[in-house]
Formats: structure tokens, C-alpha cells, sequence
């Protein structure tokens, strides 16, 4: 044999096509005519790629350690045609100068399957405290009748006749380069390397069917419009049974007719009388723990707030809750009757202008007590 393709690129006989490709990416770094544009370096650069060519072959490889000439007998590396004449693949010329990975040889039927998600809508106090919840779920998921494997009960997936197995065909064209031999995937098997002639029935061959299924999902206390929980591995099934993505379960918090929501406090508003906002008064408040009083101090203006501390929200991360902040509204009364109206009158005259705002005259109290009847019909 003339030349010694494993010598030339400096490998054992018994050499893994891993190290092939690195001992040919080292020397294409180094011999290159770009980077040496010596002649005796353009001949030794023509060796390596003549020598790459044929070992990174399974078949030409097969062919030379038989003792045949795979290049001739392909019409590959032993042209002229400049310094490019006879490389491998133009692809990993790339690989050795930019380190771009080239995948070669067939790719697999079974892939990661995609993540999904679905929007959840919990009440206000689930979100509040937490709580669990069914949902029902339609993904992908491994066909039972073939078992992800695609191919009808009895059959198997078989070796393609056109790439033998490798998942990629090569072609040799003409560029300002020289000779150079391309790949690209197979067109028949479209690079998986083996075909399936009959394919299951009951998935098409893809390995996975559509299912509604029924899954827990629990809820931790605090969660707000927005916040997504990942479920892991209950997402869609991969093609040919892969492994199957995640679930994200997104949070949308229904409104609530009494409270609203900022960040973990709550707010609400209570409407009183002017009457119970000048002498004071206890008013019931359904909160999320139960009903409470709410104790309005005499004077209370409207657009007061009344805080009740570690009523809100728990806190999503970290101890304790938000707080429950009540607003006041005071309520001016717009039709008065007659004997209201000379009560008001009548308080408006013992009020005077020398006392300030708030204070209450002799005598007052009474007449406020008076007003507060005859508002509310006594």
C-alpha cells in the first residue's frame, strides 16, 4: 500500500473515530496553505485530508484496511485542482480553524419532548393560603401499542438501503476550492439512519398518542397573577418515547368582590354614616379569617384607613402575612327630612365657629345621639 493513512495523521490502527477527527483537526490548524503557504506544507496538507477522508469513512475505512484504494475507487482525494483538491468534508475544515461541533452519523429517533403549559384559576383565599387542586392535562404521551418505538407490532425499524445507517449521503463538487465533498441528510431516512416500513397504526410511527390525564397539583400559599409552577416531567412525551418536558401550571387569581390585592396586603372599603363617623362606632367585617369588628374611632374622616395587621396574604417567601387595610367612607346624606334637617340646623348654630373642628360643645352629644336616631328612622 503507498501510503500509510494512519501514519500520515500520526494514530493507531485501532484508533476511535473521536480521535480520527482530532488528529485531523490539529494538523488541518497547522498545515493549512492560509497558515503555511509553503509548497511541501500544500502536498502534506493534501496527505492529512486524503487520509481523513478515507478514516472517517466506515466504508472507505473498511475498504483500506482490506487492503483496497477506497479513493479511487470514489474519485475522491487523488485529482489536482489546487490546494483544496481531495479534503474530506468542507465542514470540518470549519471545525478545526472555528471549533464548530459537526454532527455526523445518524441522528436519533427519540428526542426530549416540549414543555407545556396551562393557566390555573384559584379564588382569592386559595391563593392566600394555599390549597390543592386536579387538573386535567392533554399532552403526549409513549403509544402503548408500540411502546415509543414507531413501528407496528411485529416489526422492527430497519437499516437504510441508501445511507446504510449512516443518516447522511455525501457528494463531491467543484468549488474555488477544488474538489470538495459535502454531506447532508439522508433524503430517504432523513438522517436517522433507518427507515420503518411499517409503521404503528395507532401513533402513525411518531412513538406517542394525545391523552387527557388527571394530575394534583398543590398550590403554596402566597402565590399572585403570573407565578408558574413547574411540574417536572409532565410535560409532552418526546418523538419515539423520549423523555417527556416539563409542566408549568400559571397562576391567574380570580377578582373578589369585597377585597383587592397589592402585592400581599389587601384592601377593602366600609361605608359608615356621618353620624357614626363623628361619634364613633363597631361595624362587622367578613375578612379571610372570619368576621371581625372594625372599631372607628369618634371623628374619623372619610379617606381614613384602618390597618388590621397579619390579615393579607402569607407571605410566598418568608414568614408572617400582609395586612388588611380598611377605608372609610363617610356618607353625607342627600334628602333630609324635616326634623332632620332642624337637627342639623340646630348643631350647626351650637357648633359655632370659635370651637375647633372635632370638639364637641356642651350639649352636643345629645344632639348627635338625636341625629343618629332620627337618621336611622327611630
Amino acid at each position: 500500500m503507498a501510503t500509510d493513512y494512519y501514519s500520515v495523521l500520526g494514530i493507531s490502527r485501532d484508533a476511535s473515530q473521536d480521535q480520527i477527527k482530532k488528529a485531523f483537526r490539529r494538523l488541518a490548524r497547522e498545515l493549512h496553505p492560509d497558515v503555511n503557504p509553503d509548497p511541501k506544507t500544500q502536498e502534506r496538507f493534501k496527505e492529512i485530508n486524503a487520509a481523513y477522508e478515507v478514516l472517517s469513512d466506515p466504508q472507505k475505512k473498511q475498504v483500506y484496511d482490506l487492503g483496497g484504494d477506497p479513493l479511487s475507487q470514489s474519485g475522491g482525494a487523488g485529482g489536482a485542482g489546487g490546494f483544496g483538491a481531495g479534503f474530506g468534508n468542507f465542514s470540518d475544515i470549519m471545525d478545526a480553524f472555528f471549533g464548530t461541533a459537526s454532527q455526523r452519523g445518524p441522528r436519533s429517533r427519540t428526542r426530549r419532548g416540549q414543555d407545556a403549559m396551562i393557566r390555573l384559576d384559584v379564588e382569592l383565599n386559595e391563593a392566600a393560603f394555599g390549597t390543592t387542586k386536579d387538573i386535567q392535562v392533554d399532552t403526549a404521551v409513549v403509544c402503548t401499542t408500540c411502546s415509543g418505538e414507531g413501528a407496528a407490532p411485529g416489526t422492527s425499524a430497519q437499516t437504510c438501503d441508501m445511507c446504510r445507517g449512516r443518516g447522511e449521503v455525501s457528494q463531491v463538487t467543484r468549488s474555488f476550492l477544488g474538489q470538495v465533498m459535502t454531506s447532508r441528510p439522508c433524503p430517504q431516512c432523513q438522517g436517522f439512519g433507518t427507515v420503518v416500513p411499517t409503521p404503528c397504526p395507532e401513533c402513525a410511527g411518531d412513538g406517542r398518542i394525545r391523552s387527557r390525564r388527571t394530575l394534583t397539583v398543590k398550590i403554596p400559599a402566597g402565590v399572585d397573577n403570573g407565578t408558574r409552577i413547574q411540574l417536572a416531567g409532565e410535560g409532552e412525551v418526546g418523538p419515539g418515547g423520549g423523555p417527556a418536558g416539563d409542566l408549568y401550571v400559571e397562576i391567574h387569581e380570580l377578582p373578589h368582590p369585597v377585597f383587592q390585592r397589592r402585592g400581599d396586603d389587601l384592601h377593602c372599603t366600609v361605608t359608615i354614616p356621618m353620624t357614626a363617623a363623628a361619634l364613633g362606632t363597631k361595624c362587622p367585617l367578613e375578612t379571610l379569617d372570619g368576621v371581625e369588628e372594625i372599631d372607628v374611632r369618634p371623628g374619623t374622616q372619610s379617606g381614613q384607613s384602618i390597618p388590621l395587621h397579619q390579615r393579607g396574604v402569607t407571605h410566598l417567601r418568608g414568614n408572617g402575612r400582609g395586612d388588611l387595610i380598611v377605608h372609610v367612607e363617610v356618607q353625607t346624606p342627600t334628602k333630609l327630612d324635616p326634623e332632620q334637617e332642624e337637627l342639623l340646623r340646630r348643631l350647626a348654630k351650637l357648633r359655632g365657629e370659635e370651637r375647633p373642628t372635632g370638639q364637641f360643645q356642651p350639649g352636643q352629644q345629645g344632639l348627635f345621639s338625636r341625629l343618629k336616631d332620627a337618621f336611622n328612622g327611630r
